[in-house]
Formats: structure tokens, sequence, C-alpha cells
């Protein structure tokens, strides 16, 4: 029989020992990042109660108190269950290692926590939630136990273990267990673990365990935690008590592959309302730090004070990982110092930008690309028996709750952004420590309010540190906000940019001094809440007697033109290529999406000439000759670096034209796509043929690797050991209390198609991550701030020239290196029996244009 229920109004009575856990996840201060129900003191949650608080707290932090009691007793119930002689459960041997009100908290917090930060329909898949609920439990069972193990006896029971044991071993114990304690007492988790884990002999448990453990910990919280909706207004009826959390199966559609089931964990609707309220008091990991990150010196050894840091997310790829870190500290020296040199550019929130956002908020969202607050309201089913009116009905049902699992997921997303950023407001300056991916792209730890993520991020952080604009940052400042505004203004000159910023100077005044009861101009811009803030610096300094003397402290952005074909350009030594991406000098910053497009049309006016009737593409290129901008080709354009099939780029342009409606009948457009997809396609070929030929070089070279059933392999330019993860998935099943689970695994077969699709991307994602680094380093050592996403490089105003120049200098020297050569030569020495295809031609581009190149990065 299940406990009875907690309704959430009654949760305020002051529960019995043993003491239940904290109150809900809160902030943790920056200094003490650490698992929160070891790190909270439970006396806090006493206090609530014995002032009766606990009614105050926001809705779910009121139902954390009340699903506690419940789910602890229900596991101590099962502990003793699995006490008995007999007992067969698979998570038997595990259960009883750690006291129930520990298991209970570790549950809660963990699945709530997976719920918040999900796929935003309220619901996490069973396995993904039961492997960590059940790691977490070991890594709590092996402190427990360790503590457990070194604790004082009695005085009588001491002078039996001193007879039998040599004194120093107890002294030594005493000593380990003191040691711990005052690391817990500093929040010093990561080192509690390590000196844990040298005591501790025992074996892991296995994702096995962590699956079994995992899921029996689940099915007791879904027996024992219930949800009472408020009371109704007249009183006269008492709500029901319902389920919080349910279990259900669902069945995912593969094209070409059977169906597969899988199962979720999904919240009561009023759980979910209660996540978007309460997503500000969830504890975020690796929070922004208040001091400046450790220097990397090895593998997992620099960043965060306390906090587990890896120089790379490996996503337990280990044949990676241990590449990583078995090369020399030397090869790796430029990596350490150019991800330290991006962890110590110092932020801090802007104020003035985060009270704007903050009102917009509390209003109910729904400007500058914030989410409503509101959801969609659920149509009411039709009274009829008419199918085809019920089918429309179901049709809008889904529809609905489509659309408000979308506003959920991106109302927690906000939430949890301001929550840091209202956090972080009031210190003086923060820093973000940074890793990379596996190859070799850089990016802050954190991951919520940082510069990598949305407009919003970017509108409400800035440099720490501020400096005067002098003449040269003004300009910059102006030209910063036309690339904002967007809408075509970014392709302008400078000179044009500059015109425009100034033709809008009473709109820009406007727009900083009365953001929301003004004409709100800046929310006409493609980045508004970025555009606010340069707004906001270009009115102090333009009301300024003194405008070249206003410390500004915007971060302007200099963006790579189409990046990935710029580098294709290089390897190629690519004249064509080269002046369509901006590595040689023009008027105006070549487009070129419309530049593609332009071929698009010409290569269509020449099949629409022809006769439709013997040939069917005359009368498509007739029907879309109109049709064709560079936001039609713009897609496939961007991903044609990432090896875009012809499939793919079909999708993307019938997506376009389905949102014109130009073409009604679904048989005539998936036509007009094939065809159109065909013809950009072509253009490419034919704008981009040095690139092409790359690309499939290193395609087949992939290709006669993994052939041998070995992974693709290379070594930056910056030193930095790269293997490409793709390995085939094994199923292993597991029957669990809760459902048959299945787990997936890497096998010793890598994925030949995979390891050839992902190389030629994943390795020009290799060089402009070098290029990154490389222009870090230097930039440092010039005394700029520096921060940079990927191929846009960002520093204050009145630095961006000199940025420029270095940027197009280390762009020039990365391409100094014969790099397509080192490749094959390394390639040839890893494999020596093999037969490599020869290196495509090059053509005669004089890399030095770079250097004079206004727009390469504008």
């Amino acid at each position: 029989m299940l406990p009875a229920p907690t309704p959430a109004a009654e949760t305020a009575i002051c529960p019995p020992s043993p003491p239940p856990p904290p109150p809900p996840p809160v902030l943790l201060p920056t200094k003490a990042p650490a698992l929160m129900w070891r790190r909270l003191p439970s006396r806090r949650l006493a206090d609530m109660c014995e002032h009766k608080l606990a009614p105050n707290l926001p809705y779910v932090k009121s139902l954390f108190l009340g699903w506690f009691e419940p789910l602890r007793d229900q596991i101590i119930a099962e502990q003793e269950l699995v006490s008995e002689r007999g007992t067969r459960a698979s998570h038997a041997p595990y259960f009883n290692m750690l006291p129930a009100d520990m298991m209970a908290v570790i549950t809660m917090h963990k699945l709530m926590g997976l719920l918040m930060t999900g796929s935003g329909d309220g619901s996490v898949r069973v396995i993904q939630a039961a492997c960590q609920i059940g790691e977490a439990v070991e890594h709590e069972v092996r402190i427990h136990k360790f503590l457990e193990k070194t604790k004082k006896k009695n005085t009588k029971e001491v002078d039996k273990v001193v007879e039998a044991v040599d004194a120093d071993i107890a002294k030594e114990q005493e000593r380990l267990r003191k040691k711990v304690t005052d690391l817990m007492k500093k929040q010093k988790i990561r080192q509690v673990r390590h000196l844990v884990k040298k005591q501790d002999s025992t074996r892991p448990w296995g994702q096995d365990a962590h699956a079994k453990v995992g899921s029996r910990l689940i099915e007791l919280f879904i027996e024992t935690a219930h949800i009472q909706p408020p009371a109704s207004q007249s009183g006269d009826s008492t709500p029901e008590i319902r389920p919080a959390f349910t279990h259900e199966m669902r069945t995912v559609a593969r094209e070409q592959q059977k169906s597969r089931r899988y199962g979720v964990i999904k919240c009561d609707p009023l759980v979910r309302q209660g996540l978007d309220r309460t997503a500000k008091h969830m504890v975020i990991p690796y929070m922004p730090m208040l001091i400046p990150p450790i220097n990397w010196t090895g593998y997992d050894k620099g960043a965060h004070l306390f906090l587990p840091s890896y120089v790379m997310r490996t996503h337990g790829a280990r044949q990676q990982r241990e590449a990583v870190k078995k090369a020399p500290k030397e090869q790796m020296q430029t990596i350490f110092e150019a991800l330290d040199n991006l962890g110590s550019t110092k932020w801090r929130v802007n104020k003035k930008v985060l009270s704007i956002v903050d009102r917009i908020w509390s209003s109910g969202g729904r400007l500058a690309d914030l989410v409503d607050r509101a959801d969609v309201s659920l149509p009411e089913k039709p009274d009829t028996e008419d199918e085809a009116e019920l089918k429309k009905w179901r049709w809008s049902m889904r529809s609905a709750k489509k659309e408000n699992s979308e506003r959920h997921s991106q109302r927690c997303d906000v939430e949890l952004k301001l929550a840091v950023a209202r956090k972080m407001k009031e210190e003086a300056g923060f820093y973000y420590p940074h890793n990379l991916d596996f190859r070799g792209r850089a990016y802050p730890m954190h991951p919520y309010l940082n510069h990598l993520g949305s407009d919003l991020c970017r509108g409400v952080l800035e440099f720490s540190e501020g400096r005067p604009l002098g003449e040269s940052g003004l300009r910059w400042l102006k030209i910063h906000l036309a690339n904002l505004y967007g809408g075509g203004v970014d392709k302008l000159s400078y000179d044009g940019r500059i015109a425009f910023t100034e033709n809008h100077l009473d709109d820009i005044f406007d727009s900083a001094n009365r953001p929301l009861e003004g004409k709100r101009w800046w929310l006409e811009a493609e980045d508004p809440f970025q555009c606010l803030a340069v707004c906001m610096d270009l009115n102090e300094a333009l009301r300024s007697p003194s405008p070249e003397t206003v410390i500004s402290h915007i971060p302007v952005h200099q963006d790579g033109s189409c990046n990935g074909l710029q580098h294709y350009a290089a390897l190629g030594r690519d004249k064509l290529g080269a002046v369509a991406v901006n590595l040689v000098s023009g008027e105006k910053p070549a487009d070129v999406y419309s530049g593609i497009a332009a071929r698009v049309v010409e290569i269509m006016k020449r099949d629409a000439q022809k006769d439709p009737a013997k040939d069917a593409d005359a009368a498509r290129a007739r029907l879309l000759v109109d049709q064709v901008d560079r936001k039609l080709v713009k897609q496939t354009v961007m991903t044609s670096v990432y090896g875009v099939t012809y499939v793919g780029a079909r999708e993307q342009i019938k997506r376009r034209l389905k949102e014109r409606g130009v073409i009604a009948d679904d048989s005539e457009l998936f036509g007009a796509s094939c065809y159109a997809a065909k013809v950009t396609l072509t253009a490419l070929g034919e704008m981009f043929e040095a690139a092409r030929s790359i690309m499939t070089w290193l395609g087949d070279c992939a290709k006669v690797i993994a052939c041998e059933n070995e992974p693709v392999r290379w070594t930056t330019p910056l030193g930095l050991p790269v293997v490409q993860p793709y390995r085939k998935l094994g199923r292993h099943l597991i029957k669990t209390s809760l459902q048959v689970l299945t787990l997936q695994r890497e096998t010793d077969k890598v994925m030949v198609k995979r390891q050839r699709t992902a190389f030629p991307p994943n390795f020009v994602h290799s060089l402009d991550g070098s290029h990154m680094m490389m222009t870090a380093v230097a930039c440092k050592k010039q005394g700029l701030y520096f921060a940079g996403v990927h191929d846009s490089y960002w520093t204050h105003a009145c630095d961006v020239d000199t940025m420029n120049k270095i940027l197009r200098e280390k762009f020039v020297e990365l391409y100094d290196a014969p790099i397509l050569e080192n490749l094959l030569e390394s390639f040839e020495t890893s494999f020596p029996k093999l037969k490599f295809p020869p290196l495509p031609e090059r053509g005669n581009f004089d890399m030095k244009d770079v250097l004079r190149s206004t727009y390469f990065f504008n």
C-alpha cells in the first residue's frame, strides 16, 4: 500500500528525524560549486519549518518538501525487503549502501534537473534518467563508505583496534578522514573523490548496475510523488490528488527501418508549469568564475578550482581521450595558452540591457525574440461525430500541444540565462573557462549565459574593462550597429554602413533613452538586444562633448565570410573562390550567396530556352527563374562546406519554396526542388571547383583508412591530436523493475560512411579552430581583450584595427605550412601499406592578398 500523499499546502509540518533534504536547488556561489544535495545544510529546511516558511516557497519547492518523506519511507521499505534472504531483485546488491534520505534527495533532484533541461515536453528518457541517478548514487556511496569506515569508534572499540592493528594505520585513517571532512566543508568535491578513489579498491558498478538502481528509484518516486491542484476559488470542492509523474512508452518511426519503442518519465502539467516559474532556483553547474581560471597544464588539470575539468569534451570516445592524454605537454603548449587567454577575458553584466529584458519578461515576453510566457489555448473538442471535423480537431490539438512544449523549453532556457545574469549582475567581473571539442574548436564551459549563446546572452554581456573609444573606435561602433541591424545593411561597404547609422541617429537616441516607451526602432534589428546595447553606448558617446574619450565596454565583432569556403580557397590556392569569399580586397564585401544565386539564374535562363516537350527542365526553369534569390540558395551554400548531399539540398530548397506558396501541387513542388537543387550544386561546383576537389580527396582518403576498420586521425597545425569517434554501436538489453532498457555501447567496428562524410568538415573545423587560437594568443601578447566564437572574433572598438591586422597575419601564417602535404604524409606514415589518392591540383592564388583584403573578416 502506498503512503498517503502529502498535499503541497501541508508541507510546512516539520518532518521527523532523519533530517530531510535541503530545500530545492539554488544557484551555488561560484567559489563553491559542488553537489547540491551534499552542500546545502539540512538545517536550512529546519529553519523554514520552524518559521512556517515552506508554504511561501515557490510551488515546486513546496512539492519537493512534500515528496521527500513518502519517497524516503518507500526506499526504507525497499531496503528492508532486499535485506531478506532469497531476494533476487537485480538492484538488491546496491540498494542498502546508502541511507534512504540521501537516495531520496539524489533521485528527486537528478530527475527534476533532467526534466528542467530536457526536450521541453516535460519528459525525459528512462535510460538517461536511470543511468544518471544510478551513477550519482554510486559516487555518494563511495564517499559515504569511506567516512563510515574511518569514523571514530567508542573507547573500548578503539582499544581493541589499537591492539589488533598498527597504531600508525589508525592515525593515517583518522588523518585522511579529517582531510576528507575538511575538503567537503570547503566543497572541494573533486579532491574528495580523488582521495576516496585512492583508498577504495572496490570495482566500479558499471552502467548495468547504474540503470538497475536508477530504474528502481524512479519507480518508487513515481509511486510516491503526487500533486494536488490549487483549491478552487469557491472552496466547495476538494481538488483531486494525482501522480506527479507517469511512465509511458513511445514509438519513434524511422525511415526505411523498423520503428523503435522507448520509455519516458513524464511530469504532470502542473509540475511543468512550476518548472517554468522556478527555473531560476535550479542548481547551475560550472558557473562563471569570480577569479581567473587555473591555467591548463594537462588533460584534467586546469580551469575550475574544484569542479572536474577536462581540456576536451570527448563524450566517452576512448581513443580520442587517450590521444590527448599521451600528447607531450610541449606539443599542447599553444593549445593550453590559447585556452588560458580565452578564459582570462573578464566579463560583466550590462545592467541597463538586463533591466529592459526583465521588464519585457515580466510583462509576458513576446518582444525581441523572447518567447511568449503564456501557453496557447487548447481547442475544445467539437460536439460532433463527423470524422472529418474530429480529425481537424485532433490535428489542431497536436499542433497546440507541440507549440506549448516548444514554448516551455524556451521559457526554461530564458529563465536559466536570466538566473545567471541576475546572480552575476552585481559582480565587478567574471570569467569563462574554456575547453575544446574533439576537432579543436573552443567553447566556454558554462552552458547558459555565455557569448556563444543567443542575442539575449550577447546583449546582456560586455567586457568588464572599458577602453576609450578613440576616433577609430567610434567609427567601428557605428559599423557594428549596422552589422547588428542586418537586413542587408551588413552587406554594404563600411562607408555605407556608417552612413546608415548616421541617418538613424534620432532612432538610436530614442532607443537608448526610451527603449520601451519610444518608437522601439531597436526591435527591428536582426539582433535586437545587442543593437540596444550599442544604441546606449553610441548615445553616451555622441551626447558627450568629447566622444573619443568615452569609455566603451562593448565587444565589437569581426566575422568571416562563409569561413569554411575561405579555408577551402586557401587550401586550394583558388583564385575564383578567393574572390567570392573576400580573400581578395574589393570596394564592398563580396556576397557568396548572391554570387551563387546569380549563377543559378544564368543556368536556368539557358535551360528555359529549351523545348519543354523534349526537356522537362525547361518548364521548371521557366517556373523558378524569378524565384531565385540569395535566401533560396543560402542554406545549401552554407552546408556545402559540410558535404551537403543532393537529397539534403533538395529538402532545403523545397522548404524555402513551400514557404513562398508559389507551387501548390506537391508533385510539382518536388520536381521543382529536384531541379533547383541540381542547378545550385552545379553552380557551387563551378564557382568552388577547387573546394569540391579537396572535399572529394579528403573523403577518399578517409574511406581508404576506414575500410581497414581504423578511425581517421590527424594532428592540427597547433599540435592537437584528433581521432574521429564514429564507431558502430551495439545494443545491450537490461531487464529492470521498470522496463527493459537498451544500452548502446561502442563496438570495435568503425562506421565507414560516417568516417568518410564527416572528415572534410571536421578537418576544416580543426583549421578554423587553429586560426582562432593563433589569433587569441597574438592578441593577448598585444594587450588586447579577445573573445572568439569560431569564425567571429571580438575585441574593444578602439582595438578592432589591431585585431584585424593580427587575424589576417595569422591566417597567412597558418597557410604558409603545406597543410595537405603534411596530412598525406601522416596518413602514409601511419598506414604504409595503403594506397592513397594523389593530392588535388591547386591554383596560384597569392595568400599575401589576404593581408590587404578589407572585408576578409568584417
